[in-house]
Formats: structure tokens, sequence, C-alpha cells
């Protein structure tokens, strides 16, 4: 894929215009991802930035034009997955409750599942690296990878609204998996807990790891009750209570991701 020039002013709006394919620098590799994707982008500049990493954008000569990166493509495609997956899950299955909807969320929307997304789509392929990350094998990383699918989506989002982005997330993200996934919470199996689920959010928010402290124990040794504080760097995000030290910090991951989804969704 070839780079076309945008200028260092730029926003992630959609162009007013249309602009002709052929000034948009679009090659095949664009056409052929798009082929993949099964959307013809209005605007492929958008899919261009999608696979622009960062490395790429600042690795140019005084004289070469200012090129966007995926960041904020990426941060807008989390947003746009996440509202989505809930909807679906929401919709397939009402008998669930709260936590097994979160759940089931957490892992469609996880990291590792859509670094594998990407890398069943081969976006490493079209990933614009530089020097240093494409050395490192930057076009197999799991994160970049993550990175690039929540980044196309965005981009996918901006060209032609939430159905089209729904499109691919429903064919791509969620149907292969979410069969399987409701399958483990019927028979018990070894689906994300409370604790994974609320570490793939964090890690998605890119905000660290979850830390657990027990702060106190009471009752008899046939009953007692712990209770365990969770944060993320210096911020307490909650305070869960159980049977066990393990029960307590099962309770406390699920009210800490209790309380961070509406921030999620508000983004």
């Amino acid at each position: 894929m070839e780079s076309s020039a945008h200028s260092s002013g730029a926003s992630i709006d959609t162009p007013a215009s249309e602009p002709s394919r052929a000034d948009s620098g679009a090659t095949g590799e664009a056409s052929e991802l798009e082929t993949t994707l099964e959307h013809r982008f209005a605007h492929p500049e958008l899919l261009e930035r999608a696979m622009t990493h960062s490395s790429m954008a600042h690795e140019r000569g005084s004289d070469e034009p200012q090129r966007e990166d995926n960041e904020t493509l990426e941060f807008l495609g989390d947003a746009v997955v996440g509202l989505v997956a809930a909807e679906s899950v929401f919709r397939r299955y009402p008998e669930l409750s709260e936590g097994a909807l979160t759940r089931l969320r957490g892992a469609l929307v996880s990291r590792r599942h859509l670094a594998e997304v990407a890398a069943g789509l081969s976006l490493g392929k079209y990933l614009l690296l530089g020097r240093g990350e494409e050395r490192s094998g930057g076009r197999t990383k799991m994160a970049l990878l993550a990175n690039a699918m929540e980044a196309v989506i965005g981009a996918v989002y901006l060209d032609a609204g939430i159905d089209a982005a729904g499109k691919l997330i429903e064919a791509r993200v969620i149907e292969p998996l979410v069969g399987s996934l409701r399958e483990q919470l019927t028979t018990g199996g070894g689906m994300g807990d409370f604790k994974s689920a609320l570490q793939e959010l964090l890690q998605a928010r890119k905000q660290g790891q979850p830390e657990y402290r027990t702060t106190g124990k009471t009752g008899p040794d046939h009953y007692k009750r712990f209770f365990v504080q969770v944060q993320v760097g210096a911020e307490l995000l909650a305070e869960g209570e159980g049977r066990t030290r393990k029960h307590a910090e099962q309770d406390a991951a699920r009210q800490a991701i209790e309380k961070l989804q509406p921030a999620r969704e508000a983004e």
C-alpha cells in the first residue's frame, strides 16, 4: 500500500466530498484488503491511515508531508467494537445475567481475540511500519495486530457508519466465537472469569494491570469473610468480599467492571 499525502492538521472527520480513488493513493493492495474486509471505502485514505503505525508516521524526512497514524482510529474502533459486541450479546442471550454478558463481551473484545481476528485477515501484511518495527517483527506482534483491527473498525465506521462497522464486527469478531463462548458459560468451561475480564478491559483502555490487596478478614475459621481491594496504579477501583480470598478477588473484579463499564460506553 502506497502512502498518500495528508496535511498535518487533518482530523479524523470523514471528508465532506468523496475523493476520486485515482487521486487517493489507493493501490492494488488496498483493493485486495477491501475485498477481504468486504467493504469498499468511499474514502480509502481512512483505510491507509488505519494501517499506518506510529513508527512509520514519525519516520519521515524534513521535506515529506506529515503522515497520520492509526492511534486515534484505534481509540474510536475500541469504542465501536465494545458497543456492537454489547448489543449483540444482549440481543442474542436475553436470559443471561449482567455478569455473564460482561464476561461474553470481555472475551469478544479482548486484545488476544482481536489480534487473532487481525491475523486471520492478514492485516500484518498491509501494516505500514517504520524500519525499527519492521526489523523487530512488528507485522506479527499481537499488540500491533489488535490495534490495527480496532483502527480498521474505526475507519469503516467513519467511512460508512455503524451499520457497516457492525456488519464487519459481527462477521469477523462475534459470529466465529460467540457460540462456543456461550457453551462454555453453560458447561462451566474455561472462559475468562471476572478477574480475566477486568484485566482485558484495562488492557484495552491502556490503563495497566490490576493489583489485588487483602485489606482484612472477619469471623471464625469455619466462616471467614475476606475483604480485597483492586486498584490500577494509584486508583482504587473497588472492594470485594467473599468466603475465600479468591472469591473476594472475583467480587472486587466484578464490581470494578461494573464501575468502569459506563465510562467505556461513553467513549
